[in-house]
């Protein structure tokens, strides 16, 4: 795989909002009815361009091979997967998510965030999570937090538990309309990182 890590970008936001969309309809269509995830994707899910403004969201891309012969110019690389930390107070949510808390935390007494992870289906269970996971859990504690915190989707809790996260909560997100979105509250401690 020819994949590369880096900052996300404003120019990257009309890219990562399909992305997004077609991550969740197709990963998580086992653990949440269509209703639930259509509701999540207008009142929940999107992107945070606040985490894009404070430089703590990814892009993995997948760069193509050099051209064959007789092939002229190059593709331009492909967003294969998102997601960030914070070191804000909001636990989950895109920008139209109403129950936003943009405050800073406060390293020394709070657990950074991990946010917003999203894989194209067809780059899933391919370690692109983990390649992103690893930099946001670096970045946190380069920032002097020690641990980390995040609302995991039901079928992102595999994956974090996989990766030393525990559950700390069951949460229900209100998505309008009578439904609600489950989410697990789980956490790590970062004192034995390395």
């Amino acid at each position: 795989m020819n994949i590369s890590l880096r900052h996300a970008e404003d120019r990257d936001v009309p890219v990562l909002r399909p992305l997004i969309e077609l991550s969740v309809r197709v990963l998580q269509a086992g653990d949440y009815s269509p209703a639930q995830l259509e509701r999540a994707l207008q009142a929940v899910y999107g992107v945070d361009t606040q985490l894009i403004a404070d430089r703590t969201y990814y892009v993995v891309e997948e760069r193509p091979g050099k051209p064959q012969a007789g092939e002229t110019g190059s593709a331009a690389p492909t967003i294969v997967g998102c997601g960030g930390w914070s070191c804000r107070r909001t636990l989950f949510g895109g920008d139209q998510f109403a129950a936003r808390e943009d405050s800073l935390l406060d390293p020394a007494r709070d657990a950074a965030r991990i946010r917003a992870f999203f894989v194209h289906p067809q780059w899933a269970r391919r370690g692109i999570g983990g390649m992103i996971l690893e930099a946001c859990e670096a970045a946190a504690v380069a920032q002097g937090f020690h641990r980390l915190e995040m609302g995991a989707t039901l079928t992102g809790i595999p994956f974090y538990k996989s990766k030393g996260y525990v559950e700390l909560e069951r949460v229900e997100a209100p998505l309008g309309e009578g439904l609600t979105l489950p989410i697990v509250r789980m956490g790590k401690e970062l004192d034995n990182f390395g």
